[in-house]
């Protein structure tokens, strides 16, 4: 059996299992927010900075789900958007893919450029973690512009409808600013996820330009967006912010925020 192997466990986030299942237990503990989105902007950095507010973004999905989510995460090496097909593990266990609609979706299958790619892998043991039963299709996106975050939610939605799948989830996998002063992180992240309230996804793009918003995933966060639409979600609600800054006390930070696409 071909699996993706874990890259950054120990890193980003514990290896030992149970030392994994502890923090997340701590981690999702208090969070439930009755919510039941159709999809969620979550963070991928280190657990320490950003696990509370990816927790907040998996809690916004009820734990009884045990469908397939599309994990969608930006490439931080340069690869072209791509899909992988094999297992993943988490310390907690392989997190099976769904063959069916990753056999359906319009994209290459590129095992090499997943491997050493944390922006998708740091969502694993929240997924295995809450959602035991659940599937994926891991989807790393390259171009991030508007067009092609819109030509891939085709891709995406086309794939969803030809296997008549009513059991999906969407995962935006996407930091925000990105080392700089945290009064400024807190206000143009603010702006930009301001646009998000609507699902205006045009006039996200224009705020992250106009204030330079160093979002590493906002191609994802699009065509998240614009796939919830198409399954009638009408608005989006911040559930948490957060910056690096709030652990480490350092005045440069990295912003993260936990959405709920609904």
């Amino acid at each position: 059996m071909k699996i993706r192997t874990c890259a950054v466990a120990g890193m980003f986030y514990p290896r030992d299992p149970h030392h994994l299942e502890q923090l997340l237990e701590k981690l999702f503990h208090g969070r439930e927010t009755g919510l039941d989105a159709k999809g969620i902007v979550s963070p991928h950095a280190g657990y320490p900075y950003s696990g509370e507010v990816a927790a907040s973004a998996y809690s916004a999905i009820p734990a009884t789900f045990s469908g397939t989510f599309i994990v969608i995460g930006p490439s931080h090496r340069g690869y072209q958007t791509c899909i992988s097909q094999v297992a993943w593990e988490t310390p907690l266990g392989i997190i099976d893919v769904d063959p069916e609609l990753g056999s359906a979706i319009d994209l290459e299958t590129d095992e090499i450029s997943h491997r050493d790619e944390h922006s998708l892998e740091v969502q694993m043991p929240f997924i295995k973690y809450r959602f035991p039963r659940a599937r994926i299709l891991p989807v790393l996106m390259g171009d991030q512009e508007l067009v092609a975050a819109e030509v891939l939610a085709v891709k995406v939605l086309d794939a969803v409808r030809q296997t008549k799948r009513d059991d999906i989830r969407f995962v935006a996998s996407s930091d925000f600013s990105h080392y700089v002063p945290i009064a400024a992180a807190r206000e143009n992240d603010g702006y930009a996820i301001e646009a998000l309230t609507s699902l205006d996804v045009p006039e996200f793009y224009r705020r992250i330009a106009r204030r330079r918003v160093s979002a590493c995933g906002y191609g994802p966060i699009a065509a998240v967006c614009r796939l919830c639409q198409e399954q009638g979600a009408r608005t989006g609600r911040l559930i948490r912010y957060a910056t690096s800054g709030d652990i480490t006390g350092d005045p440069d930070v990295v912003g993260y925020a936990a959405i709920a696409v609904m």
